[in-house]
Parts: C-alpha cells; sequence; structure tokens
C-alpha cells in the first residue's frame, strides 16, 4: 500500500497486524497482547515517568499505527490523548487494521512542526516520535534548532516530561548524541529508558524524572506473561 509519504506493506495473521516500510516494522498490533520488546514499549514506558504521577494529558507527535499509545490506553484509561501525524494514509489503514478508533485519540492529520508552532496548549507528556522513511532507513526530518526546543519546551505543562524517541546505531549517533547534549543542557533532569532488543532510546527530560520503581508498579496490569517479561526488560539509566 502507498501512502503520500511511503510503502508499507500488511503483514497480518488472526492475531497480530505489522505494518513493514523499509523491511522493518513500522507500526504492530495484537489482539490480546499489549507489548512487543520493541521501542513502543520503551516510548510507553516514557510517558509514565512524571514524577507527579501518571499523566491526565499527553500530547503524541507523529503516531503511524498507534502501538505505544495502545499501551498507554491500557495502562492510562483516563488519560485525555492528543497524537498528530503527517501522513493520513498510515491512519486509515490503521484504523482497519489496527482499531485505531478504539484509543479514543483526538487524532489530527498535519505536520507536527506546523502544528507545534501555533500550538498553545500545554500536556504533562508531549512524546516526540517523528519520523519518515527513507528509501534504507527512517530519518529524523528536522535538525535541532532553538525554535523547534522551544516549540516542544512550551507545550509541556509545568512539573510535566518531554520524552523523545531516538533510533540508534550506525548512521543515528550523531542525532543521539546532540540530543542528548540539549535535552541535559535544558532540562534537569534525563534519563535514558532501553530495552535489549530495540536499536532505540528514550530519553525522558524533565525538573524531575521518577524511579524504575514508577514502571514496577505498572507489571500487575499486564495479564499476559509474555508482556510482564517484556516489561521486567525494560532498563532505566540516569544520563
Amino acid at each position: 500500500m502507498k501512502t503520500p509519504f511511503q510503502e508499507i506493506e500488511i503483514w497480518k495473521s488472526d492475531l497480530a497486524t505489522e505494518f513493514r516500510v523499509a523491511g522493518a516494522i513500522h507500526a504492530s498490533f495484537h489482539r490480546t497482547r499489549y507489548l512487543t520488546g520493541l521501542a513502543w514499549d520503551i516510548i510507553a514506558a516514557g510517558a509514565l515517568m512524571r514524577a507527579d504521577g501518571p499523566p491526565k494529558s499527553l500530547l503524541m507527535l507523529g503516531l503511524a499505527g498507534g502501538t505505544s499509545l495502545r499501551t498507554l490506553r491500557h495502562l492510562l484509561p483516563d488519560c485525555s490523548f492528543t497524537a498528530i501525524d503527517i501522513d493520513g494514509g498510515i491512519l486509515d489503514l490503521a484504523r482497519d487494521h489496527m482499531e485505531l478508533d478504539a484509543l479514543d485519540a483526538e487524532i489530527q492529520v498535519a505536520d507536527a512542526y506546523q502544528w507545534l508552532a501555533k500550538n498553545k496548549r500545554k500536556f504533562d507528556v508531549v512524546i516526540d516520535d517523528i519520523y519518515l522513511a527513507g528509501k534504507t532507513d527512517v530519518f529524523r526530518p528536522r535538525a535541532w534548532d532553538p525554535a523547534l526546543l522551544d516549540h516542544l519546551k512550551r507545550a509541556v505543562a509545568p512539573g510535566g516530561l518531554l520524552a523523545v524517541n531516538l533510533v540508534t546505531g550506525k548512521g543515528h549517533r550523531a542525532m543521539q548524541t546532540l540530543t542528548r547534549k540539549i535535552l541535559r543542557e535544558n532540562f534537569e533532569t534525563v534519563r535514558s529508558i532501553t530495552t535489549p532488543e530495540s536499536m532505540n532510546e528514550v530519553l525522558v527530560a524533565g525538573d524531575k524524572v521518577a524511579s524504575f520503581a514508577r514502571l514496577e508498579r505498572f507489571i500487575d496490569a499486564f495479564p499476559n506473561w509474555r508482556d510482564r517479561m517484556f516489561w521486567k526488560r525494560i532498563e532505566l539509566r540516569r544520563v
């Protein structure tokens, strides 16, 4: 399936669906489980690290199939979700194949950077997962600059968090290093969340960020043993 921004392969079984782009899994859905052992798990974990407790409002920049938000909807049934994605095509596919509408999120089709520049709302958690698909790999479509940082910080409510998902490994090291530097310079606390099987790092930044004990509180919220196994593999470090 082609959208204006990418070509998507849909892999589907009775229980699971995957969207693949350039050979990589771009979104994942399972009817009875929530976690994957990959990036979406640590994105969800990052959203839970607010020192004052679970968020009541959350902004997701880069939604795709909604994999992380599905986990968060399970864990945070009363949280208000707002999501921005430039690719309306993948959102339509997610509605058809991944029960996107069940997330009960306010979803807008827009360029996230343009949306941020005009935004006046504040959220307990802002998740930056803005990537576009290239021919052989994903890439962040905008480098860090003062305006971008200001727009992101402006969207974070007092006591809130900014969580940035970063692809790691060859070709992504410079962006990872720069993002770590910028967040350390602009926030009191920065923590790194990883899981062994994922080539991703989620950086969580704010005045205060909760400890690993916060994640341990959620382990019993997952009825499936595989979900609990993946949750226990998540690692948290101070940057």
